[in-house]
């Protein structure tokens, strides 16, 4: 046809609005620091916890390929959010860890835009996703702090922020982030004092701002906001592992490919195996070696070990905790608990508090980290041993998402396992969760600290009406290598946490202490 000419379609959308990934981090750390300088960004364990507590509520702004702005949000009871409160009382520090299925309202903790697109409705839009959120989930409305930056250059005219916001709200005069949040329909309620110190132009305060769902009448008021289904199950299994020696590197192999296999034939999604589970390759040698000549001789192993366990892993279709590995680093020894998950991925946590008999034989050193790792069942965190025996361990690892906590252990007495297996009946009833213990069995003549052992591991739930009558989901006998497997259901741990007879998450006293991890640089 004469004159006709072809247009290019694009078919690729400029700009989008999409849910937070893990691998945002980057840019929306990037977006801060340029937003706050001075202040330090979100740390990936916050905004790991973020998306684990409520992945629904985080969204990004994307601009050809580019994170350019980004919301943060959770749910919480009208009590709470209307209540007094800083920003460190009301996040949990950040983590989102109040977080609350059974809430009524949207708390809107942040919305960011990168500087340089500022001015094109970005921040415009992720408030309208967070509107469309909070109808879908028929909340009442959406809550949140919102500074007020304009308060410290007009603080000489207005000697209170209560005065300062009457005339915003009046529109006698304008500030930078209320009257943008005015326009967005929403309604100043009143100043929360000291909600954020390191805010300047601000002095500390915030003005308390308010949305409401004009659909509530819509939705039938049954006070539950979350679906409880019970087919979330996860199947563990943990072992007493028998300490023996070795002929070579292939007897250990077909040994834990063994119990890979049992727990794979019963269908499980986890294995968690002991401390220093690979200390019995070093009766391989038949000789008792000096402490620093035996840890070399089994750094020597690492490769094979996990080349081992992933391999396992992908074929089994389990994810594996391979228990604990002496590994030599640049700046000497640690003893690290390494995770193989059934996707092929690979993962390490340093134990972070030696014992003092590890200290004093092998000289090993503490790690300085603790996430949780993510997994196909939601995430985890590993204590190994004697971190069990530090609640505020847990507790950030719980604070971060983690509802099963695994704990490698080996000691050589009864008394020192109850002092592991009571701690971790604590770790779970004060953060409600499930907590996995592995130990070791038998002798391991000629090497050093690992000469006996004593164990009986165990599968611990909270003490509630959901869960086993003596909060024992699973155990074994003492001394006798076996296995146990058992069935968690992880909808038991929300329940209990949002309507249980004592719900120790919810009701920490946020404005009197928190658990606060220095963030290594």
């Amino acid at each position: 046809m004469k004159g006709t000419q072809k247009i290019a379609v694009r078919s690729k959308k400029k700009i989008m609005m999409r849910k937070t990934k893990f691998s945002d981090y980057e840019a929306i750390k990037s977006i801060t620091e340029r937003v706050y300088p001075g202040l330090p960004p979100y740390s990936q364990e916050a905004f790991r916890a973020q998306l684990n507590h409520f992945p629904e509520g985080q969204f990004v702004v994307e601009y050809e390929d580019q994170v350019v702005g980004f919301c943060i949000s959770f749910m919480i009871t009208e009590e709470l959010a209307f209540k007094d409160h800083t920003w460190k009382e009301i996040t949990g520090s950040g983590f989102a860890s109040r977080h609350d299925p059974k809430g009524d309202y949207l708390y809107g903790m942040e919305v960011c835009v990168d500087p340089d697109y500022q001015g094109r409705k970005v921040g415009e839009r992720l408030y309208n996703e967070r509107k469309n959120l909070c109808q879908n989930l028929g909340l009442k409305g959406i809550v949140f702090a919102g500074r007020m930056p304009g308060l410290k250059k007009r603080s000489k005219k207005y000697p209170t922020p209560e005065l300062y916001l009457e005339d915003v709200k009046t529109k006698k005069i304008k500030d930078p982030t209320i009257s943008f949040q005015i326009s967005n329909d929403f309604e100043p309620i009143k100043v929360l004092h000291d909600y954020l110190p390191s805010d300047a132009e601000s002095m500390g305060h915030a003005a308390l701002m308010k949305w409401s769902n004009p659909h509530i009448d819509k939705f039938e008021e049954s006070g539950i906001r979350y679906k409880i289904d019970h087919s979330e199950n996860v199947r563990i299994c943990t072992l007493n592992y028998e300490q023996r020696s070795l002929k070579n590197f292939e007897e250990f192999k077909n040994i834990i490919e063994y119990f890979v296999g049992v727990a794979s034939d019963y269908s499980c999604d986890f294995i968690l195996f002991p401390e220093f589970v690979t200390m019995p390759l070093l009766s391989i040698e038949n000789e008792e070696l000096p402490p620093a000549q035996a840890m070399d001789k089994l750094d020597e192993y690492t490769n094979d070990y996990v080349e081992l366990m992933s391999q396992l892993s992908i074929r089994y279709n389990i994810n594996i905790i391979g228990g604990t590995h002496i590994t030599k680093k640049e700046d000497g020894l640690y003893n690290i608990c390494y995770v193989f998950l059934r996707d092929g991925s690979i993962h390490e946590q340093e134990k972070i508090h030696p014992t003092p008999s590890e200290v004093y034989w092998w000289n090993i050193k503490g790690g300085n980290k603790l996430p949780v790792i993510n997994t196909d069942k939601g995430a985890i965190g590993i204590l190994t041993c004697y971190d069990s025996e530090f609640p505020e361990m847990s507790r950030h690892l719980v604070d971060q998402g983690a509802k099963i906590l695994f704990v490698p252990f080996a000691t050589d007495t009864r008394q020192g396992y109850l002092r592991v297996r009571v701690c971790a009946q604590a770790r779970a009833i004060e953060n409600q969760c499930y907590v996995v213990l592995a130990g070791n069995v038998g002798n391991l003549p000629r090497v050093h600290n690992m000469d006996i052992n004593y164990a009986q591991s165990c599968i611990i739930t909270p003490s509630d009406f959901p869960f086993a009558r003596d909060g024992i989901a699973a155990d074994t006998d003492p001394n006798v290598e076996m296995v146990a497997v058992a069935d968690l259901s992880l909808m038991d741990l929300i329940v209990a946490r949002n309507e249980g007879s004592v719900q120790n998450l919810k009701d920490r006293r946020h404005d009197l202490y928190r658990v606060d991890w220095k963030t290594q640089v």
